[in-house]
């Protein structure tokens, strides 16, 4: 939904505006074409491979651009390292990146064999193997539950803790057929819209990363640095996260912080998700401060 959000941002020349998660400088590129020269772009990421793109990327807006390897949710000294103090927008595009999803070293995806890994910020401790191969099975069904939503926590939760007795869990195809060999024989089958495993990966990924928590954070920090009439816009890609951002904006609202200004979240037009399938579950929130 880049159009929508480069709409809301309402760029001109001299603005300054955060990507909170550059990525490989999709949003990036546009912003900064828009804001340069005069303004600065400050892009952050966990992932130092896609800001080591998007550095080569947005090379030619030389020193208008800061590139931080770093997490969102410490934005505020992210900022004051930086030497600003406000901000005219902030933008969060919450879903794991084609870049991320492609390359099987990274252990996102259970499309082709890779070690079972999934850290946005390969420099962190914890990785999906430790979770999986670690947790109890009480443990690992709760996390299914609450980060997944998945309708056979119990069962898939009870599969992996018997299967890692004989073997580690150490692979991407490894975790997903042990997830399609838990779940009922009848919900297997590839008419069913999405593949058994999605929910199981969804959940472990967003533990592994902490996903929820540092939103949580990360949202209140941003309206924070906000200066007036600034927006956030934020991007998210399924119930959760959703659910998060829809709260916090709430709760700000209430402190007079801000105005809503998506009543409803706003979901992609039907030729975006023509173009980009990936896009379908996407929804849109924006604000701005007072």
């Amino acid at each position: 939904m880049l159009k929508e959000v480069i709409d809301y941002l309402d760029l001109a020349p001299g603005k300054t505006i955060i990507d909170a998660t550059m990525g490989t400088g999709g949003h990036s590129s546009t912003i900064a074409e828009k804001i340069l020269p005069g303004g600065k772009l400050i892009g952050i990421d966990r992932d130092e491979e896609s800001l080591a793109v998007s550095r080569q990327r947005l090379l030619q807006y030389g020193q208008g651009c800061v590139y931080v390897h770093g997490n969102f949710m410490d934005i505020d000294t992210i900022l004051n390292d930086a030497g600003v103090q406000k901000v005219d927008g902030v933008v969060f595009d919450l879903g794991i990146s084609t870049f991320q999803l492609s390359d099987p070293q990274r252990g996102f995806s259970f499309q082709s064999e890779g070690p079972l890994d999934m850290r946005l910020d390969r420099s962190s401790y914890i990785s999906a193997y430790d979770l999986v191969n670690n947790l109890n099975e009480q443990e690992i069904s709760t996390l299914l539950w609450n980060f997944g939503q998945e309708r056979w926590h119990n069962r898939i939760a009870r599969f992996l803790v018997q299967e890692r007795e004989k073997h580690p869990i150490a692979t991407t195809l490894q975790l997903a057929n042990i997830v399609l060999r838990s779940v009922p024989a009848r919900y297997r089958h590839h008419h069913y819209r999405i593949h058994p495993a999605t929910r199981t990966f969804q959940a472990v990924r967003i533990a592994v990363n902490r996903e929820i928590e540092t939103l949580e954070f990360a949202i209140d920090k941003a309206i924070e640095v906000l200066g007036k009439g600034g927006k956030i816009c934020v991007i998210s890609f399924h119930s959760l996260e959703d659910r998060v951002v829809k709260h916090h904006f709430r709760r700000a609202a209430q402190e007079d912080l801000i105005n809503i200004i998506t009543a409803k979240p706003q979901t992609p037009r039907h030729s975006e998700v023509e173009e980009n399938p990936a896009c379908r579950s996407s929804k849109l929130r924006v604000a701005e401060r007072k």
